[in-house]
């Protein structure tokens, strides 16, 4: 079960090199202490822009936040923070509670080459990262 308060982030664009990533969507996703609802910001950048674009704050009752918490819990993140994008998906998720600190991509996104981290997931672990990816989009999608 998912803790009574959390924060939780997803980035796409999340892989860089010499210059750092350019995002092209993030969205936020809190709940705070004794509500029984989630805050959900959100913005993107379309192809070719240079900035994001924020969408309108919502707010969604919750749902599938258990699950989300318990992929998590389950999956490794590289070592070191941010040397490669061990789940191939150019997406990061950041979640912060009292019982779970987990990110994967580092702040400042991933500027490491394939092998670089000590840390490699099963074709499993993969999976379970990309259902995770799928509930938080779900999750920004019905708020909109």
């Amino acid at each position: 079960m998912a803790p009574s308060e959390y924060s939780l982030r997803l980035q796409k664009g999340i892989t860089g090199g010499f210059a750092p990533p350019t995002p092209s969507f993030i969205a936020t996703i809190t709940r705070p202490v004794d509500s029984d609802s989630l805050n959900i910001t959100s913005a993107s950048r379309p192809d070719g822009t240079p900035d994001l674009q924020s969408f309108a704050p919502k707010t969604l009752a919750l749902g599938l936040i258990d699950e989300l918490h318990g992929i998590l819990k389950e999956l490794p993140t590289e070592e070191p923070r941010g040397s490669e994008d061990i789940y191939g998906l150019d997406t990061s998720i950041f979640w912060g509670s009292d019982d779970l600190q987990w990110m994967n991509g580092g702040m400042g996104g991933v500027t490491g080459q394939p092998g670089s981290s000590t840390v490699q997931p099963t074709p499993e672990q993969k999976a379970q990262f990309k259902r995770a990816v799928e509930i938080v989009e779900a999750l920004v999608g019905e708020a909109k």
